[in-house]
C-alpha cells in the first residue's frame, strides 16, 4: 500500500462507502476522510476526518477535497447532470478517482448508446473521469447482494416474498467485496485506466435468493410471483423507494430475463487475492436485518 496517501471516501455512510472506510482504517496507514450529509449517524470508526454534505453541495465538496491525493467517487444521482461540476472540483484538487460505476454500462458503447438509462448516466460520468486527465478506475458492478434488503420487511412480516420477474438470475455481489477492490485501487499503483466488472461467484434467481434467506434464518421462505402491473403498485407505495426508478427497475429486470445469463468474473480474486464472496455468506452476515 501506499504510505501516507489521504483519501476521500464520498457517500461514506452507504452500504460500499462505509466498507470502503472501515478497510481503509483497518490497513491503510495515510489519512482517511469521508463525506456524509450526516457524520453523527454515519457512526464512523474512529479516526476519520468527517466532513459534513454530499456531492449536490459545492462548498462542502470543496472543503472536503482538501488535501486529497484520491477520492473513492460513489455517484448518488440518476442522472449525469451533476457530473461537470463534480469533475471540476476532483480535478482541481486530487489526482486519482476510484469510480462506483454500474454493471448496467456496456463497454465500449457511447453513452448515448447504452441500452439502459443506468447504463447511459453512469457511462456518462465515466466518459467525464475518463477526459479529466485523472488516474481512474471504473468498478462495474454486478447486482449488489444489499438489494434484498428490500424484502427485509415482508420477510418479517410472513414467509412469503412477493414480487416480479423470480426467476431472474443475478450473481450477487457482497459489499465488501466491491470494497475490497476499490481499496486496492486507491491504494496501490497498477489500476490506473482500468474497468473492473465485479460479480459474485455464483448465479442465483430471485427465487433461489428468497430460499437461501430462508435456510439462513431457518425458515421456509418462498418466492410469490407478482404480475409486472401489480409489483409496480407495491414499488410505488414504498415511501423508501424512489419513484423514478421504478419502471427502470422492472425494466431491466425484462431484459434480464430475456437476456443470457450474467458472466461470472474473477476480477475480485485477481485483484484481491481472495475470491469473491457467496450470496449465503451475505445473509449470515445480515441475518439480523430480516429478523
Amino acid at each position: 500500500m501506499a504510505a501516507e496517501r489521504t483519501i476521500l471516501v464520498t457517500g461514506a455512510s452507504g452500504n460500499v462507502g462505509r466498507q470502503v472506510v472501515s478497510q481503509l482504517m483497518a490497513g491503510h496507514t495515510g489519512e482517511v476522510c469521508a463525506l456524509t450529509r450526516d457524520p453523527r449517524a454515519a457512526a464512523l470508526p474512529g479516526g476519520v476526518d468527517v466532513h459534513q454534505g454530499d456531492l449536490a453541495d459545492p462548498a462542502a465538496l470543496e472543503a472536503a477535497l482538501k488535501g486529497a491525493d484520491a477520492v473513492f467517487l460513489m455517484w448518488p444521482f440518476h442522472s449525469a447532470d451533476p457530473a461537470p461540476a463534480v469533475m471540476d472540483a476532483i480535478k482541481w484538487h486530487t489526482g486519482r478517482v476510484v469510480f462506483l460505476s454500474s454493471g448496467a454500462v456496456q463497454a465500449g458503447v457511447a453513452p448515448e448508446r447504452q441500452a439502459h438509462p443506468v447504463g447511459r448516466s453512469h457511462a456518462r460520468v465515466e466518459q467525464l473521469i475518463e477526459r479529466s486527465g485523472l488516474v481512474w478506475t471504473h468498478l462495474r458492478p454486478s447486482t449488489f447482494a444489499a438489494n434484498t434488503l428490500w424484502w427485509a420487511d415482508q420477510i418479517r412480516a410472513g414467509d412469503v416474498v412477493r414480487g416480479a420477474y423470480g426467476a431472474v438470475p443475478m450473481a450477487l455481489l457482497h459489499e465488501a467485496d466491491i470494497a475490497a477492490v476499490a481499496v486496492r485501487a486507491l491504494t496501490e499503483d497498477g489500476h490506473g485506466h482500468a474497468a473492473y466488472a465485479l460479480s459474485g461467484p455464483e448465479v442465483l434467481t430471485q427465487a433461489e435468493q428468497v430460499r437461501t434467506i430462508g435456510e439462513v434464518l431457518g425458515r421456509p421462505l418462498r418466492w410469490q410471483e407478482l404480475s409486472r402491473e401489480e409489483a409496480r403498485q407495491r414499488l410505488l407505495a414504498d415511501d423508501s423507494f424512489p419513484d423514478s426508478f421504478v419502471d427502470p427497475l422492472l425494466d431491466g429486470y425484462a431484459a434480464m430475463l430475456d437476456a443470457p445469463p450474467p458472466a461470472i468474473t474473477s476480477t475480485v480474486e485477481a485483484v484481491t487475492g481472495a475470491p469473491a464472496r457467496t450470496y449465503r455468506t451475505w445473509v449470515s452476515g445480515h441475518a439480523a436485518d430480516f429478523s
